[in-house]
């Protein structure tokens, strides 16, 4: 197993040096990844890179998105290195369509919303949960449904991941981050439902460099940390106001 730089203490540091390090022991064939971010808005770019250069292969993702075609989980859509998707939205990539429809491709589509709650839950230790969102819908076919009141509702189960990719802004040693703005809606569920957590962060402090009121999500869920001071961050749609 590849060793982290030793901490004070004589405690094994949760910091490794690049993406590839960190990930060189934990990913493997068939394996399911929760991968955060929003659009391409908190995405750990570095971490899906070394993906990729890992040669792992028959993959499942859970993931809000699909990337865009070259960048992203686009990157893995192209060497083919995703065999199902648990998602969301899709409609940024045309390499997902053209693999979805030519049935390439396995997808799990989740109202954005559900997605959310079943990767909460998934941390929470909630087997499974029951909501309105989806029912009398191909998002409800082959799930159980029940009625409560006058309202029916879908069944839906948590989700789990053998590792979970996170991208964070700011980090300190023990592993508690911080996000930023939109980077932290799916990012600290995605963290909560692996088995083991790797954040690519921007900034890493010292311990107690972090106010604890500001901590998003507590350190106790973080395996591994990777800097990466200067991601590409792209924008998905730029849209600009005619001079």
């Amino acid at each position: 197993m590849v060793e982290a730089t030793a901490a004070a203490g004589g405690k094994r540091s949760k910091l490794y040096p690049d993406a590839a390090t960190a990930l060189r022991d934990l990913v493997r064939d068939g394996q399911t990844l929760a991968v955060g971010g929003f659009g391409l808005c908190g995405i750990p770019e570095a971490l899906i890179a070394a993906l990729r250069d890992s040669g792992v292969r028959d993959l499942t993702v859970i993931s809000n998105n699909a990337g865009v075609d070259g960048f992203g989980l686009g990157l893995l859509l192209e060497t083919r290195q995703i065999r199902k998707m648990i998602s969301s939205y899709v409609g940024e990539n045309k390499e997902f369509e053209r693999q979805f429809l030519s049935g390439e491709l396995e997808l799990e589509f989740n109202p954005q919303g559900t997605l959310a709650e079943r990767l909460r839950a998934g941390g929470a230790g909630i087997p499974a949960f029951y909501t309105r969102t989806g029912y009398g819908t191909v998002v409800a076919e082959g799930k159980e449904t029940r009625q409560f009141g006058e309202h029916w509702y879908v069944l839906e189960t948590a989700l789990h991941a053998d590792v979970s990719l996170v991208k964070a802004w700011k980090a300190d040693k023990a592993g508690n981050l911080v996000f930023r703005k939109t980077a932290r809606n799916f990012n600290p569920a995605c963290a909560m439902a692996g088995k083991v957590c790797v954040a690519e962060v921007e900034h890493l402090v010292e311990i107690g460099e972090i106010d604890p009121d500001h901590v998003h999500l507590p350190g106790i869920y973080v395996d591994r940390i990777v800097v990466n001071p200067n991601p590409e961050k792209r924008i998905e749609q730029r849209t600009v106001r005619a001079a």
